[in-house]
C-alpha cells in the first residue's frame, strides 16, 4: 500500500531526429505539446489551472558546474497526454543564468547525462541520443527495440550501464498448451508474483553492460549483468537509475537486485547490493547478512568507500532506511545512522569525500543533512517550509529539486553550510503562472494526542480565506500506512485544490508517519483501528475548537491507499456525526479479502500479523479491524473511487464498499477507472477524479 515518492520515467514516442525530412518534421513539430496560455480567474486554483502548469522531470548539472539541463513535461487535455521536452540552464557559476530549449519534438526526451561540459546524451524513443548543446545539433548513441529506462556512462566515457527490458519466458510444459493460439489472451500462472503493482509481470527490467567506441554503443559488447534470469535491476515499482553505478575508475559496477522471484520474492524484501568486476566478470554480494532492503550504491570519489540505503529487517518495508559505508581496505561496515532516529536517501558524497549528503525525512519536512565520516556526526543542512527530494551535488554547492504546499517542483541551490531556510531558486517553470493565484496560508501545529504526545498537523486555509467568515473542512488521511504528510505537491492530492475550492484542510502526521522517530512510526502496524484513527479524530476536534472559522457541522474525510482504509474505519465510527461526508480512493475495505488478493504478501504479513488463518493474538487483533465488519454502523454519504489497474488493492475492494453503502440505503456514488492505476495518471481521468471531488463535498458540507 506503500504512498511513495516515485522517481518518474517519462514514456516516449518515435523519435524525431535532425536527419529527419523536412515535410515529417513539419508535421512533428506541429503535434508539439507547448507551454499553454494561462489565464487564473480572481486567484482561484483549479484542477484545470493544476494541469497547465509545467512539471519538472530529470536534471543534471555539468561537470564544470557551469550549465544544468532538465526535463520538463506540458500537458495537452484534448489530446489527453504530456510531452517532455529538454532546457538548459547556463550562467550557473556567475549567477548571470540564462535559460534557452535545447529540444522541440513531438517525441519526449529524458534522463539527462553529460558526457563533457557540451555534449549532453539523453532517452528520445527507443534511443539514447547525444547532442551538441552549443550547435543543438544530435546523434544516435544507442537503439534498442525494446527501448531504454535510464542510462549511466562511466567517468572517462568509455561504458554505459543501460536499463532495458527482456521478456518473461513461460516454462514449456506451460508454452506447449499456447501452440497455434496466438490470438488467445488466456494467462497460465503457477506461481506468485505474476503481477505487480499495476502491471502483469510480462518482462523484467535488466541492467546491461557496453562498451563506448567513436562516439557509440558497440552493439557485440552488450552484457547483461543480470543473466538473463527473472530478477528485477532496477527493482520494480520505484527503482531507476539510482539504483546502479560506476566505480570512479570504470573497473566495477554496483547495483541493487533482489535475486527472487515468485512465492519467494511476494514474501520478502530481501534485495542486495551487487558489486560486478568487470575485467574478471565475476560478481560479489557486498551486503550479504543484512535481510531488508539494500538499495542505491554509491561510491566515493577516490574509490575507496561505498555507500548506501539499508533496511535492517525482512518484509519491513518501512523500515529506518539506514546510511551504510563499506571501507574496501578494511572490509569494514558503519551504519552511520545507528544514533540517529531517521532515515537517509538520496546519499552523495563531498568532493573531498569528508562528508556524506542525504536527503532525510524529518519532522514534516524532507530536509538535506550532512555525515561526518571520520566522527559520524549529524548536522543539519537545509530547514525550511519545503520538500526536497533530490539532491545533486557540485563543489561545494548542492543542487535540489524542491517543492512545497505552494508550488510545484524547480531547482533550488544550496551550499553545504549549516542551516540555511531557503536556497537560490535556479529554474522557473511555473513563476509566472503562480504569480496569478492566491494560495492558500499553510500553518505547522503541534497539537496534544489523546494519549499526551505531540503531533504535527499542517492546516492549509482556503484561498479566499475571511477571518469573519466559516468555511468547511476537510480532513486529510495520509496512505502508506508508513508515508509522511510532508510538503508534498500532487496532481492527485493537492491540498492547493482544496483550498481553491473553499476549503480549510486538516492534514495530521498521524501514528505510522515517519520523520518523527522510529517508535511513532512503528505504532501503527498491527493496530489500524487504534491510537492512529484517534490521532484522526482528534485532529478534527482540537482545530475545529480552536479555529473558530472552521464549521464544526461542515467537515468531510477523504483519503487513498491506507487513507480510504480509514475513511471506510471512520465511517463505522461516525455515531457522533464528526464527519458530514467521504470520500474513499483504492483503500482496503475487507482485510481478508485484501490478504489474498494482493500480490506483495510482505506487507500483510508485517502490518497485519500474517494472514488470516494464522491464529495469533496480532493477526486476531488486526483482522478485527477490517472496516467491512462496521457496515451496520454507517450512516454517512460515502463516494468510492477505484482502478482496474491498481493490483495492490484490488476494484473489488471499492466496489464491495459502493454496494454495501448502497444496500444500506445511503447516499453513495462509484467512480471507476478501467485504465488507470493505485494512481489516477491520465489528464483528462484526473479532471474528472478532481471534479467529481469538489462536486461531492459541495453537495454535503455546502
Amino acid at each position: 500500500m506503500k504512498h511513495r515518492t516515485k522517481w518518474t520515467t517519462v514514456l516516449a514516442a518515435v523519435a524525431l531526429t535532425v536527419a529527419s525530412c523536412g515535410e515529417k518534421k513539419q508535421a512533428d513539430e506541429a503535434a508539439v505539446i507547448e507551454k499553454q496560455q494561462f489565464t487564473a480567474t480572481n486567484g482561484q486554483f483549479t484542477p484545470e489551472a493544476m494541469w497547465q502548469l509545467g512539471k519538472m522531470g530529470e536534471y543534471a548539472v555539468s561537470p564544470d558546474g557551469t550549465r544544468m539541463a532538465y526535463a520538463v513535461t506540458y500537458y495537452d487535455m484534448e489530446a489527453n497526454k504530456g510531452n517532455a521536452e529538454l532546457y538548459l540552464v547556463e550562467g550557473l557559476k556567475d549567477d548571470k543564468q540564462t535559460t534557452r530549449r535545447l529540444t522541440k519534438t513531438a517525441a519526449s526526451e529524458w534522463n539527462p547525462v553529460w558526457q563533457d561540459d557540451n555534449t549532453l546524451l539523453f532517452c528520445r524513443g527507443n534511443k539514447v541520443e547525444a547532442m551538441d548543446v552549443a550547435s543543438g545539433n544530435t546523434r544516435v548513441v544507442a537503439e534498442r527495440e525494446r527501448g531504454f529506462e535510464g542510462f549511466k556512462l562511466s567517468a572517462d566515457g568509455s561504458k554505459m550501464l543501460f536499463v532495458s527490458t527482456l521478456p518473461a519466458v513461460r516454462p514449456q510444459p506451460i508454452e506447449k498448451l499456447y501452440a497455434g493460439l496466438d490470438k488467445t489472451t488466456g494467462r497460465i500462472n503457477e506461481d506468485l508474483m505474476y503481477r505487480h503493482w499495476d502491471n502483469w509481470v510480462d518482462e523484467y527490467p535488466h541492467l546491461f553492460l557496453a562498451t563506448m567506441d567513436n562516439g557509440r554503443v558497440v552493439e557485440s559488447s552488450v552484457h547483461d549483468l543480470i543473466d538473463s534470469l527473472p530478477f528485477e535491476c532496477p527493482m520494480r515499482p520505484w527503482g531507476g537509475v539510482e539504483q546502479f553505478c560506476f566505480s570512479p575508475d570504470g573497473a566495477k559496477v554496483a547495483y541493487t537486485c533482489r535475486k527472487k522471484a515468485g512465492k519467494d520474492y511476494a514474501l520478502s524484501t530481501n534485495s542486495d547490493i551487487y558489486l560486478y568486476d568487470i575485467e574478471q566478470g565475476s560478481t560479489v554480494n557486498i551486503s550479504e547478512g543484512i535481510m531488508g532492503y539494500d538499495q542505491n550504491p554509491v561510491f566515493s570519489h577516490d574509490g575507496k568507500r561505498i555507500a548506501w540505503e539499508s533496511m535492517e529487517r525482512d518484509g519491513y518495508e518501512s523500515d529506518k532506511l539506514r546510511l551504510m559505508v563499506l571501507d574496501f581496505e578494511s572490509g569494514s561496515m558503519v551504519d552511520y545512522t545507528a544514533n540517529f532516529d531517521y532515515g537517509v536517501s538520496g546519499i552523495n558524497w563531498s568532493n573531498d569525500d569528508s562528508e556524506l549528503y542525504a536527503v532525510v525525512m524529518y519532522r514534516g519536512t524532507n530536509e538535506v543533512f550532512a555525515f561526518n565520516v571520520e566522527t559520524q556526526a549529524v548536522r543539519q543542512v537545509t530547514d525550511g517550509m519545503h520538500d526536497i527530494n533530490s539532491i545533486q551535488l557540485c563543489d561545494d554547492k548542492i543542487y535540489a529539486q524542491q517543492v512545497s504546499m505552494s508550488y510545484p517542483a524547480e531547482v533550488y541551490r544550496y551550499t553545504t553550510t549549516t542551516g540555511q531556510n531557503e536556497g537560490v531558486n535556479i529554474t522557473n517553470i511555473n513563476t509566472e503562472e503562480l504569480a496569478q493565484l492566491r494560495m492558500g496560508r499553510t500553518e505547522e501545529r503541534w497539537i496534544k494526542t489523546v494519549d499526551g504526545k505531540e503531533m504535527l498537523v499542517w492546516l492549509i486555509y482556503p484561498y479566499d480565506y475571511d477571518s469573519t467568515r466559516t468555511y468547511p473542512a476537510l480532513l486529510f488521511c495520509e496512505g502508506g500506512p508508513q508515508s509522511m504528510v510532508s510538503q508534498f505537491w500532487s496532481t492527485r492530492w493537492n491540498f492547493q485544490v482544496m483550498s481553491g475550492a473553499g476549503y480549510f484542510v486538516i492534514a495530521p502526521n498521524r501514528r505510522g508517519c515517519p520523520g518523527f522517530g522510529t517508535a511513532w512510526c512503528e505504532e501503527i502496524s498491527g493496530d489500524y483501528g487504534g491510537l492512529c484513527m484517534k490521532d484522526y479524530m482528534q485532529s478534527v476536534d482540537v482545530l475545529a475548537r480552536e479555529v473558530k472559522q472552521i464549521d464544526a457541522e461542515r467537515i468531510g474525510a477523504c483519503g487513498a491507499s491506507f487513507g480510504a482504509f480509514s475513511i471506510y474505519w471512520l465511517a463505522g465510527h461516525n455515531e457522533n456525526h464528526r464527519f458530514k461526508a467521504f470520500l474513499a480512493h483504492n483503500g482496503m475495505f475487507n482485510f481478508e479479502q485484501q490478504c489474498l488478493e494482493t500480490e506483495e504478501y510482505w506487507f500483510t504479513n508485517w502490518d497485519l500479523g500474517g494472514p488470516y488463518w494464522e491464529h495469533n493474538a496480532k493477526t486476531a487483533h488486526s483482522y478485527k479491524q477490517s472496516p467491512h465488519l462496521f457496515v451496520d454502523r454507517w450512516n454517512t454519504p460515502l463516494c468510492v473511487v477505484h482502478s482496474e489497474f491498481d493490483f495492490r488493492i484490488v476494484a473489488s475492494q471499492g466496489m464491495a464498499a459502493y454496494n454495501a453503502a448502497k444496500l444500506r440505503g445511503l447516499d453513495a456514488r462509484y467512480l471507476y477507472f478501467p485504465d488507470e492505476t493505485h494512481w489516477v495518471l491520465r489528464p483528462q481521468n484526473s479532471l474528472l477524479w478532481h471534479r467529481n471531488f469538489i462536486d461531492w463535498f459541495d453537495t454535503y458540507l455546502k
